[in-house]
């Protein structure tokens, strides 16, 4: 049964595929194959069952033969002759001053061709050149200008990693690398962080693009507000080796979100149109009586007696309810001022409860009585002193003429 051989013939070159047909191979066999140039010397990399996806059965074309001896030694000539024609190019491009370098020399298995492989900065006027190496070599010559990557795949160098460059490695097509694979990887802008030993941007920069641009579409855009159930928040950065993001709430704090995270908070476009409803203010603390406030957490309890208002007197004790009768041994209790309360006016001369709690002329305390509406101003009985108390308890506050002397030579004085 038949193979799939991968050959490759030259250690950076690309891996073509051919079929084994009826010749039993081993990985690591020289083998001779027919191409486009010639016959040509290959070793064999890979075996499989079926083609590769992007190469049709159809296309596979049959090995020659396999390699002998004799093809060997032919292989080391060709070697041979590549050193020794690179040293001659280089020499005549020294003496005709031409602004080239030259990377390498292939020869053909067969003789039949030789590739010269140079790089430059602009056009290269060869033609003296190229006669110069047929009149050498008597063969078909070819200059071929390639680009610092090839060169640095040919050549071999050590990344930044530390380990043989990728395209020397296993590498055999160039993908192309922009600036925006860096920025979306996160990484500092310097040239010499993100370049390679040729000068360009770091081929390994397209090896993890397709899981960063996957990342990137799930998360939300950097530097945008979303409005969220716990309110907005702003995103400032995405973690690709964390899976999630990191937001700026609204009361100033960051918050690193995984995905699942950040998906439950049901983000959604945040719209200044739209009225956001605004927090509830706290509800305002119970005040005491007299405007202070009471103290947190005190419930609020049954309201007790007014320090002015005095106990019921027991029945048939002759006192009216409402009247107190103080102990003539001790002190009246001094009723502390209120600033919520008026001063109020005694009852009327005459009345049955008597003036004020005040004491008065001779010493012998009042009786109380219970605060009520504030009596109605009377006026001054006739025959009273400007400087006698008042039916109310107290003096006026109001300076009050002098009444001239009657003609009976009496007087208010």
């Amino acid at each position: 049964m038949s193979h799939v051989l991968g050959l490759k013939f030259s250690d950076y070159g690309q891996i073509y595929y051919f079929d084994s047909g009826p010749f039993v191979v081993a990985s690591g066999d020289r083998v001779i194959v027919k191409t486009d140039q010639g016959m040509g010397l290959g070793t064999v990399v890979t075996m499989s069952e079926t083609p590769p996806e992007d190469v049709p059965a159809q296309d596979l074309k049959p090995i020659f033969r396999l390699a002998t001896e004799e093809d060997l030694t032919t292989e080391a000539e060709n070697t041979a002759l590549a050193r020794e024609a690179y040293r001659f190019c280089r020499q005549c491009v020294a003496e005709r001053e031409l602004e080239m370098k030259l990377v390498d020399v292939e020869v053909f298995f067969d003789h039949s061709k030789m590739v010269f492989y140079f790089t430059a900065p602009g056009r290269i006027d060869f033609r003296e050149l190229v006669k110069d190496l047929v009149r050498n070599y008597r063969t078909r010559i070819e200059l071929r200008q390639i680009g610092v990557r090839h060169e640095t795949q040919m050549l071999g160098a050590v990344g930044n990693c530390g380990q043989v460059a990728c395209c020397r490695r296993f590498m055999r097509k160039f993908a192309p690398v922009t600036i925006k694979m860096a920025k979306e990887q996160n990484l500092f802008l310097n040239p010499t962080k993100i370049s390679g030993i040729c000068g360009r941007l770091l081929c390994c920069l397209s090896f993890e693009e397709e899981n960063y641009r996957e990342f990137y579409r799930q998360c939300p855009k950097i530097g945008k507000r979303m409005d969220t159930d716990q309110g907005l928040m702003k995103v400032l950065r995405a973690n690709f080796f964390r899976g999630g993001i990191t937001v700026f709430t609204e009361v100033g704090e960051e918050r690193e979100l995984t995905l699942e995270e950040w998906q439950a908070l049901n983000p959604r476009r945040y719209d200044p149109q739209i009225p956001r409803p605004e927090p509830q203010p706290a509800p305002p603390a119970p005040t005491r009586r007299g405007g202070r406030p009471a103290p947190r957490g005190a419930a609020p309890g049954p309201r007790g007696p007014r320090v002015d208002e005095a106990p019921a007197a027991p029945e048939g004790s002759g006192t009216p309810a409402g009247d107190a009768v103080p102990d003539a041994a001790a002190p009246a209790p001094a009723t502390p001022a209120r600033a919520d309360v008026a001063p109020e006016a005694s009852a009327a001369p005459g009345s049955p409860e008597g003036s004020d709690a005040a004491p008065g002329p001779d010493g012998a305390p009042r009786r109380q009585q219970r605060p009520g509406p504030p009596a109605r101003r009377e006026p001054r009985p006739e025959g009273a002193a400007p400087g006698e108390a008042r039916p109310g308890g107290g003096k006026s506050s109001r300076r009050r003429r002098r009444r001239k002397p009657r003609p009976d030579g009496d007087s208010n004085d």
